[in-house]
Parts: structure tokens; C-alpha cells; sequence
């Protein structure tokens, strides 16, 4: 289904139109069982949008429906993903109420994927409750689960989840190590919202061991992906901790503006918990001496306010947190019985939430991680011995992008999509046949393999895939057969580095200079897999053909490049600098390093007359 695949590649506004589509549809047809779905997954949509009520409405009408035909698969998933709205909200009773009816019910029908996922989410609910020891054993179950089923999204989440937790038991450092394993594995299994909020951890973890840079830019990674998925939640989440890491350096503008960012989107999206957060931030921020705003009324009110909804919502680390500023205040003020009865109160659930029980309980989950680590290891020893299939495997690995060799392994048998957003480029060597013609076979075939192989591994420093050689002419893609959305810049930046490259190539044997040309366009692509014994993954369209005109008609030593690309490279942050087609004299990028030089309208075989551009590097 188009929605369920937007969805899941964060086209939250694509989903919901398909799905819209879907559900009249269906209702026209009266299939009363589909109506449910969707309903159901416009639920999950709004979820992610930070759209609580409406998430819940249709949550609860899918529920419904579901319960009359008699669905009891169903039942239990759209309860499960009730209770995850309600964690959203800080619900915490609520919301372990429905993850505890839907475990139960996906136990009874066997359907161990979906266990998984649900424990791994209590284990989030006690997680948020600073009930660290319980946290761990469901995330301990919901992990091994995971990694049995070979669910890679499903790793990532909990390990990222675990690593949450030995943040808030005050090991940054182990932290950090469960984080890093865990992003790579998101951005593989395509896990868009996963791999944002992973990358704001990783920034959240840097900040409190003392690299502030770095905590900036992950939480400034994690801000942008969350803005292009246009998840409001997650938005408001980093705003806070950048607010956060802003008052730390002493720079309470920026500060006190990132903050009621934040403040302001947990309120809409009714967010008890972020609300909590970011009271406690702006608190703190009103009792700072240095702050030019400072106020300490205003402290004291942001303080209580997030107190109280800490106590609310069960949330005792941010609770005891907040406690302790206030305790602060209270003594910068010489207010000594509010202080000691406030210091009391937060060293008591200090020591309740730091227990010595979550603390061995973590210790143990990382000896029993190490010992499963060892016994995959061991299993994987043994399978080797199944080598036909294991030939085949890494046969289909190497040959295609890993993505798309997991889905012919999982056993998909036509792979083909269509791709909106791609760029294509093809280069090939400027007097290519009259220089072979002058060499010997060995020299003509140990040169291309330089060549080629020094731009395979800009490919894969950049991010984008090689499709195919073709004798001297060399074609790469970037956007497929994952999307992205810097593909036209990513590659921009791979060109300027192949000409760099070819500097190091000034002969074949003859000593003759050796120059490439290259050309790029920005479109739409089918992509698919084709053959039966040699397979291929290769690209369709008029895109491919218009990228291979902009190569032939090219100049040597140069990239052209045609005017929906320079569009796609004036795109920032979704607003268009310029159109490429106003641009008359050399533009240079301030984000980029690059210059883009009109070339004029020519006649470009195929297509006819076309604005198109060269693409240089700008000089710093």
C-alpha cells in the first residue's frame, strides 16, 4: 500500500493523502475489515505528526471496528498502539494499562514480532518512570526477541532505548556506546523516526560528558530530520535540549529562544512530560545571576510547575532533578526551611531512583549482551556450513545495493519502484577509443580499474550507489535505492571530487593528461532488480537519458549539469534560494562549495533547446 510506504520513509502528508484515498475506497465498497486498517493507520500517521487527539480518535474508531468483526490480530495491535499515544502524552497508568492487554493478546495467537515490539514498550513506559531495574528486564526480553527474528528496526529502537537508560543512571559514556551501535542499524532498516531520535540522544549524551560542539551538532542533525518528517514532537524534544546545552554555555538569548520553542509545541501536542522538562529548563534558566532576564519569582513558577507535573505523571529523575534547582533557589535566597524541606525531598528520590538494584541489573544485562554476542558468533560459525546458501547470499551482496540483496534474500521476486527524487550521473574519458588504441590490453584494463575503483569509494563516501560501468563511461545515482533528502548535494560534491581525483591520473602508460566529463540531472526513475542467474540493479527513465545527455554534450574536465538540478541544489531547508533560471552571471552557494556558471540555452540531442549550467568549485 503507497500510504504504508510513505509512512514508513516519514511522508507523513503523502501517507495520510493515500490512506484518505484508501478509506473511501473501501468504505465505497463496504469492506468493513479494511476501513478498520486504515483507520487505524491514519492513527498511527497522527501519532507521529504529535496529533494526539486525533490519533487516539481514530485509534479508537479502528478499535472498534475491529472488535466487532471479530479481529483479535487486529485488536491487539491497534491497543498497543493506543498505549503508545498515551506515552506520548505521560499517561504512564493508561498507558501500560493497554500495552499490558495487547502483550497478553499477542502472546495467546503466537505472533512473536509483535511481543517483542510491546515489551519493548513497557520497557519505555518504566523507562519514562525512572523505574530503571523494570526497564531493563523488558527491554532485555525485547531485545533478545529482536535479534532471534532478525529484526532490524526492532534492534535498533531497544538498543537505543537501553542505551537511554544508562544515560539516566549517569553512565555517558555506555551510553553513548549503545547509541552508536544502534544509528547505524535505524538508517539501514530505513527507520526515518528512529534514526532522528537516536541522533538527539547521541547529542543529549555528548552533552553531559563535556563536549558541547558535538552535542550541538548531533541535536542540529536530529532538529533537521525531525523538521522534514514535520514531527512536531520530536521537534519540540531537541528544541528543549539545544535550549538546554544553550544555558550551559552562557548563551541565554539563544537559549531562552529555543526553550519556549519548545514550551510552546509540548503545550499544543499536550505533552506532560516535555512540559515538565522544559519548565525545569526555563526555571533554571530565570535563577542563572548571569542571565540578564534573571527573575527568580519567574524561576520559582517555572520550578513549581514542573514539579508538580513531574509528580503527575510519576516522572521522578526529572522530578528530583527539579527538586534540586529549587533547593538552590530556595538557599540563594536565604528561604532556609523551604530549602531543607525541598533537598530532603529530592536526596530521598535520588536514592530511590539510583538504587543499587538498577545499577547491578544494568552491570548484569551487559555480561548477558556479551555472552548472546558470543553465542550468535558461534551460530554463525556453525551456518557457514550451509554454503550454497551462504555463497548465494554474498553473491547477492556484492552485486546489489544491501537494501534491496535483504529483500530478494527475504524472498521478494520482482523489486521495482519508482523513485520521484534522484540524481544521475554518467562520466566517461574524454578521448577514451584513440587512447586505448595506444596501449596494451593489461595497461588499458589496470588503468580503468584505478580509475573506477577511486570512484567507487567517493560512491560510498558519499552515500550514493554505483549503478553500472559501461567500457569508459562510469553512471552512479544518489536518492535510490534509499531516498534522501541532500541527494542532489551529495552528489554535487562527489563530482567536484572525481575531477580532484583525476588529477592523480596523468597517464596510462603514454604520459598523456587524462580528463573526464561529467553530467548530471535531477528527476524521477523507475528502479529494479532484473535477471535471474546475473542480477542487476539498474535505473529507467527519462531522467537516465537526460543525465547522459548533459555527459555527451559536456565539456572535458568540467561537470554539466541541467536546471532541475541547480534547482535541487538551491533548495534549503525546503525554501528555494533562487530559480535556476534567473540566474545569468556565476552564482556561488553559501552553504555549499560550489559555483554555478550559466552556459546558455544549446540544442541538446533528444530533447531540444535546454538551459544548462557548469558546476565549479569555489575557491575559499
Amino acid at each position: 500500500m503507497l500510504g504504508t510506504v510513505s509512512w514508513r520513509r516519514g511522508n507523513y502528508d503523502k501517507a495520510l493523502e493515500y490512506y484518505s484515498l484508501a478509506l473511501v475506497e473501501h468504505e465505497l465498497h463496504g469492506n468493513k475489515s479494511g476501513v478498520a486498517l486504515v483507520t487505524g493507520n491514519i492513527g498511527l500517521v497522527y501519532n507521529n505528526l504529535g496529533s494526539y487527539d486525533k490519533a487516539l480518535e481514530y485509534h479508537g474508531k479502528a478499535l472498534a471496528e475491529h472488535e466487532l468483526l471479530g479481529e483479535k490480530s487486529s485488536v491487539a495491535l491497534v491497543t498497543g498502539n493506543i498505549g503508545l499515544v498515551y506515552n506520548n502524552l505521560g499517561s504512564y497508568d493508561k498507558s501500560l494499562e493497554f500495552f499490558e492487554k495487547a502483550l497478553a493478546e499477542h502472546e495467546l495467537l503466537g505472533e512473536k514480532s509483535l511481543v517483542a515490539r510491546v515489551t519493548g514498550n513497557i520497557g519505555l513506559v518504566y523507562s519514562n518512570l525512572g523505574e530503571y531495574d523494570k526497564a531493563l528486564e523488558y527491554f532485555g526480553k525485547a531485545l533478545a526477541e529482536h535479534e532471534l527474528l532478525g529484526n532490524k528496526s526492532g534492534v535498533a529502537g531497544t538498543t537505543s532505548n537501553i542505551g537511554l537508560v544508562y544515560s539516566n543512571l549517569g553512565a555517558y559514556d555506555k551510553a553513548l556506546e549503545y547509541y552508536q551501535k544502534a544509528l547505524p542499524l535505524a538508517e539501514e532498516a530505513g527507520s526515518k523516526q528512529f534514526a532522528a531520535t537516536i541522533t538527539g540522544n547521541i547529542g543529549t549524551a555528548y552533552a553531559y560528558i563535556g563536549y558541547s560542539d558535538m552535542a550541538l551538532e548531533y541535536h542540529g542533525k536530529a532538529l533537521s530530520k525531525h523538521e522534514l518528517l514535520g514531527n512536531k514532537s520530536g521537534v519540540a524534544l531537541v528544541s528543549g535540549n539545544i535550549g538546554a546545552r544553550y544555558v550551559a554555555l552562557g548563551s541565554y538569548d539563544k537559549a531562552l529562544e529555543y526553550l519556549g520553542k519548545a514550551l510552546a509545541l509540548h503545550q499544543e501536542l499536550g505533552e506532560q512530560l516535555g512540559l515538565a522538562v522544559v519548565s525545569g529548563f526555563i526555571g533554571e534558566l530565570y535563577a542563572t545571576n548571569e542571565f540578564e532576564g534573571c527573575d527568580l519569582d519567574k524561576a520559582e513558577t517555572f520550578l513549581l510547575k514542573a514539579i508538580a507535573l513531574s509528580e503527575d505523571i510519576g516522572a521522578k529523575k526529572i522530578l528530583y532533578e527539579n527538586l534540586k534547582v529549587l533547593a538552590d533557589l530556595y538557599k540563594k535566597q536565604e528561604r532556609w526551611k523551604e530549602f531543607a524541606l525541598h533537598f530532603e525531598k529530592y536526596h530521598e528520590l535520588y536514592l530511590e531512583v539510583q538504587s543499587e538494584e538498577a545499577t547491578k541489573k544494568a552491570a548484569l544485562m551487559e555480561q548477558q549482551k556479551q555472552i548472546a554476542e558470543r553465542e550468535k558468533e558461534i551460530a554463525i560459525a556453525h551456518a557457514a556450513a550451509n554454503a550454497k546458501h551462504e555463497a548465494t547470499e554474498q553473491l547477492l551482496h556484492n552485486v546489489l545495493p544491501p537494501s534491496i540483496a535483504n529483500r530478494m534474500i527475504a524472498g521478494e521476486s520482482l523489486i521495482a519502484e519508482k523513485l520521484e527524487n534522484v540524481s544521475v550521473l554518467f562520466a566517461d574519458i574524454v578521448n577514451f577509443t584513440t587512447l586505448s588504441q595506444r596501449i596494451t590490453a593489461e595497461e588499458l584494463v589496470a588503468g580503468l580499474d584505478r580509475i573506477f575503483t577511486s570512484f567507487d569509494a567517493l560512491a560510498e563516501k558519499y552515500g550514493l550507489e554505483k549503478i553500472k560501468t559501461i567500457g569508459d563511461a562510469y553512471m552512479v545515482v544518489s536518492g535510490a535505492p534509499e531516498p534522501r533528502a541532500d541527494y542532489a548535494q551529495a552528489m554535487a560534491e562527489m563530482a567536484l571530487e572525481m575531477l580532484e581525483a583525476m588529477k592523480e591520473f596523468t597517464s596510462i602508460s603514454t604520459g598523456e593528461e587524462i580528463h573526464i566529463r561529467i553530467g548530471i540531472h535531477s528527476g524521477e526513475v523507475v528502479a529494479g532488480v532484473i535477471g535471474k542467474k546475473k542480477f542487476a540493479y539498474d535505473l529507467w527513465g527519462d531522467a537516465v537519458n537526460t543525465a547522459s545527455r548533459m555527459e555527451s554534450h559536456g565539456e572535458a574536465g568540467k561537470i554539466h549539469v541541467s536546471s532541475d538540478f541547480v534547482r535541487e541544489l538551491l533548495m534549503v531547508n525546503g525554501e528555494l534560494l533562487v530559480e535556476a533560471t534567473a540566474i545569468s552571471t556565476s552564482f556561488t552557494i553559501n552553504n555549499l562549495p560550489l559555483t554555478i556558471i550559466p552556459r546558455g540555452e544549446m540544442e541538446i540531442k533528444g530533447k531540444g533547446m535546454m538551459k544548462t549550467y557548469f558546476l565549479e568549485r569555489t575557491d575559499m
